[in-house]
């Protein structure tokens, strides 16, 4: 991954990245940061609001008791018991969580370098929240579901059947696929996924400075 982001003035792309358990958007995410682009790991921030933003602990406590934070640490085995098979709890939580994301998404965007070409946020759920629509651009990564089962199995020590439970949880991959604007498939070696994260890395750079032009 030799190519660097070209840094001249244009318009800012904001691109999304998700995809299906397994499918390996992390790995596809580090290349991109090796190319210099900036990624936001909705995630992860979501892990960090839920123990740091008083606005989304004090809609938790209220929504789910306050014995979900212990000492001032939120529990997430007995927050995710709660929402655990309970559509209707678990889009309540969402309700909550998802718009601090947004939010906290637009500050880290805002922070960026300007003349950056693009920045990206992943996110596992992105689709699922309806975070796409806010976003230029849209990457899918996608893999075999036997491909995905395995790597997960290797990487988390769980049983295909607990794997499943979280796949089924997500949009399914083909639903996925008809909202992207940019596919990366993840069947191959590092070499072919480094080849197609270059390929569209040098479409978003252009398509940057397209919108810089208008």
């Amino acid at each position: 991954m030799r190519r660097n982001a070209q840094p001249q003035p244009r318009r800012m792309i904001k691109v999304g990245i998700t995809g299906g358990i397994g499918s390996g958007k992390t790995t596809v995410c580090r290349m991109f940061e090796s190319l210099g682009i900036p990624v936001y790991n909705a995630d992860e921030r979501a892990k960090y609001l839920m123990q740091h933003e008083h606005y989304l602990i004090d809609g938790i406590k209220k929504n789910f008791g306050d014995e979900v934070y212990e000492n001032g640490k939120l529990n997430r085995q007995l927050l995710a018991s709660k929402v655990f098979n309970n559509p209707a709890k678990l889009a309540v939580l969402n309700s909550l969580v998802h718009p601090a994301v947004f939010r906290d998404t637009e500050r880290w965007a805002a922070e960026q370098n300007p003349d950056l070409p693009y920045v990206i946020k992943e996110a596992a759920l992105l689709i699922e929240a309806g975070s796409h629509k806010t976003l230029d651009k849209l990457i899918v990564v996608t893999a075999p579901l036997n491909t995905r089962l395995k790597r997960v199995s290797e990487r988390d020590n769980v049983g295909t059947d607990e794997i499943m439970a979280r796949v089924n949880n997500q949009l399914p991959e083909e639903e996925k696929v008809k909202l992207a604007d940019f596919i990366i498939t993840n069947d191959g070696g590092l070499q072919d996924l480094e080849r197609q994260v270059l390929a569209v890395h040098d479409q978003l750079i252009q398509l940057a400075k397209e919108a810089s032009k208008k």
